[in-house]
């Protein structure tokens, strides 16, 4: 009877310190992965974070004049390349990238003295557990990759020190992109990668003629062109309806390019 008694109370006996009980670390790293796939992955996902802040920054530093036009335009076209890059390693885990920016908290500021992986990525990897809270927060950046061209190409940027004869050259540059893009759509090209190249640098001839009036919309319709194929794949094809309406845009733009000239000589 009492070995009865002991043994229904015997959950009331005192804590013992001795037991043996799983211990765990605070301190210990938590890992994401359990095999070199899931590492993989976690580690594209890494370095596309990192491009993503990093273009954060680089966009600022334009905005704010810490950097040159030189400076930028060349740093901001190998970033868009290694986004491009990084996001075609892991298509099935970020099919969109302000989805991924949401989900994983892509946080307003990041404190870095440099923009380099080295200091980035240390910070990267501490805000997946301090900023579980933060909203989707680097516009800059996810404008910039949104378009795929730095804002040099997007944007005219007037030249102090005009000249004449380099501006003859970027009209006859600008005529021949219209040309060769007209031309690629006539002949039935649809292939992101056939189009896309042909848009960059139309976009670019358009921004040195600096003659062009502010307000002149073919640069808005080359522009949304370039958006709208920059959010596809290099495989992906345009449908014919698309290339008609490119058609048409262009050659109209192509007009309207014609007249800003012929009106800006006569003045």
């Amino acid at each position: 009877m009492q070995q009865q008694q002991q043994a229904a109370f015997s959950y009331l006996q005192p804590y013992s310190p001795a037991e043996q009980r799983p211990s765990i670390s605070l301190d210990e790293e938590v890992r994401l992965y359990t095999n070199s796939k899931d590492r993989e992955k976690y580690d594209n996902m890494a370095d596309l974070y990192g491009i993503i802040v990093m273009m954060e920054h680089l966009e600022k530093a334009y905005i704010r004049d810490s950097i040159t036009h030189e400076e930028y335009t060349p740093a901001c076209t190998n970033l868009i390349a290694k986004y491009k890059t990084a996001l075609n390693l892991v298509p099935d885990s970020v099919p969109d990238l302000e989805v991924f920016m949401h989900d994983y908290k892509v946080p307003h500021r990041v404190r870095s003295p440099a923009l380099t992986f080295s200091h980035i990525l240390p910070v990267v990897l501490k805000s997946f557990t301090h900023s579980l809270t933060s909203q989707l927060a680097c516009p800059a950046a996810a404008n910039r990759l949104k378009i795929g061209v730095p804002a040099t190409y997007e944007h005219a940027i007037g030249d102090p020190n005009h000249d004449s004869g380099k501006s003859a050259k970027y009209v006859a540059e600008t005529v021949q992109n219209f040309i060769t893009l007209m031309d690629n759509l006539k002949l039935n090209f649809k292939a992101v990668d056939q189009l896309h190249p042909v848009l960059v640098d139309l976009i670019q001839s358009l921004n040195n003629v600096t003659s062009l009036p502010a307000e002149f919309e073919g640069r808005a319709k080359v522009r949304k062109w370039l958006i709208d194929l920059n959010q596809m794949k290099a495989s992906d094809e345009i449908t014919e309806e698309q290339s008609r309406q490119m058609l048409f845009e262009m050659e109209q733009a192509h007009t309207e390019f014609y007249r800003s000239l012929s009106e800006g000589n006569g003045k």
